[in-house]
C-alpha cells in the first residue's frame, strides 16, 4: 500500500472555543510578539554593536535571543493569522515546517543553556584554561553546532513522519508538533520508528541537562570556599539558571501533557499548556540578562538616555 499520505491540509480546533475573544487575543498577541521581538533585538544589537561585549559569555547570550527570535517566528504570525480568518488551516507542508522550527527551536535552547553552563564552569573553576579552550572562533563553532545539530536531529523525526499514511485531517492543537501528526497514523504499527528516535532524541537532550547539572555541581562546590567566586556566581550564573529553570520547567510540562494529557482538561487550559514554552522564555530570557548583567543594562541604559536627550 502506497504509505505517502493523501492529505494536503490541517485543520487546527485549538481555537474553536474562544471564537468570541478573538479580538483581544489578537490584541494581546500582538503585543506579546511584539514584547519578544523587542526586548530580544535589544540584546542582540547591544552585543554586536559593541566590541567589548564580543565575549563567549554575551555571544552564547546573543545567540540564545536569535534563537528566540526564529522560534516564535514559527508560531505568532500564524497564530495571528488565525485570529483573523473564519477558517483555521494549514497545509501539510507547512504543518510539517512548523513542527521541524518549534521542535529545533526548543532543542537548540537547551544545547545553548549547556554551552553556557560548560563557559561558567570553565570561567569559575578553571580561569587558567578558560581563555584558551573558549576562544571567540571555537565558540561561533559550538553556536553554529548549537543550531545545525538539533534542525538536523528534528529533519529526521520530520522525515519519518512525513512517510506515514493518515486518517484524519484534524488536529485538535493550535500548533503543529509532531506527535499530533503521528497520533493521526491510521496504522499504528508504522509509529514504531517514530517512538523509537522521539525516546532517542529525548535521550539525547536529557543528557544535555546533566550536563549542566555537572557544571553547576563542580560551579556550587568552587565557589562555596571563595567571596570572589560567589560573586562572580551571583552576577552571571544567576540569570543562567532562572532561564534553565524557566525552560526546563514549561518545556517539562508541555512534554507530559503531549504523551500523557487528558482531553478532559479544558480547551483554554490546553492551549496555553501547548504553547507557554513560547510565551514565557522569550520574554524573561532578554529581560533576566538585561537587568542581571550590568555591561549589558549599562549599554542598554546610555543608549537609552542618549535618545532621550
Amino acid at each position: 500500500m502506497n504509505n505517502v499520505s493523501t492529505i494536503s491540509m490541517f485543520f487546527l480546533s485549538g481555537l474553536n472555543e474562544i471564537r468570541n475573544y478573538r479580538s483581544p487575543l489578537f490584541f494581546l498577541t500582538f503585543m506579546c510578539y511584539s514584547i519578544i521581538i523587542f526586548v530580544n533585538v535589544c540584546v542582540v544589537l547591544t552585543i554586536i554593536l559593541n566590541n567589548e561585549l564580543h565575549k563567549p559569555m554575551y555571544i552564547l547570550l546573543c545567540a540564545f535571543c536569535m534563537n528566540s527570535l526564529y522560534g516564535t517566528a514559527g508560531f505568532y504570525p500564524k497564530f495571528l493569522w488565525d485570529l483573523l480568518s473564519p477558517v483555521h488551516v494549514i497545509s501539510y507542508s507547512g504543518c510539517l515546517l512548523q513542527a521541524q522550527v518549534l521542535y529545533s527551536f526548543a532543542c537548540g535552547d537547551l544545547s545553548i543553556l549547556a554551552l553556557m553552563a560548560y563557559d561558567r564552569y570553565l570561567a569559575i573553576c578553571r580561569p587558567l584554561e578558560y581563555h584558551s579552550v573558549m576562544s571567540k572562533q571555537r565558540v561561533i563553532t559550538l553556536v553554529c553546532l548549537a543550531w545545525t545539530m538539533p534542525f538536523c536531529i528534528m529533519a529526521v523525526n520530520t522525515i519519518l513522519t512525513y512517510r506515514l499514511k493518515l486518517c484524519s485531517p484534524y488536529i485538535n492543537r493550535l500548533i503543529c508538533l509532531i506527535w499530533s501528526i503521528v497520533m493521526l497514523a491510521c496504522f499504528p504499527a508504522e509509529t514504531t520508528v517514530n517512538s523509537i528516535v522521539a525516546y532517542i532524541t529525548i535521550l539525547i537532550y536529557v543528557l544535555h541537562f546533566l550536563l549542566i547539572v555537572w557544571s553547576y555541581m563542580f560551579l556550587i562546590k568552587t565557589c562555596v570556599s571563595s567571596l570572589e567566586n560567589r560573586r562572580k556566581f551571583m552576577q552571571t550564573c544567576v540569570p543562567h539558571l532562572i532561564s534553565l529553570f524557566t525552560f526546563s520547567l514549561t518545556l517539562l510540562f508541555d512534554v507530559i501533557y503531549i504523551r500523557f494529557g487528558s482531553r478532559d482538561l479544558p480547551q483554554s487550559f490546553r492551549n496555553f499548556a501547548s504553547i507557554e514554552f513560547l510565551i514565557i522564555p522569550p520574554i524573561m530570557n532578554p529581560l533576566i540578562y538585561g537587568f542581571k548583567l550590568t555591561k549589558i543594562r549599562n549599554k542598554i541604559l546610555s543608549v537609552a538616555t542618549m535618545k532621550m536627550k
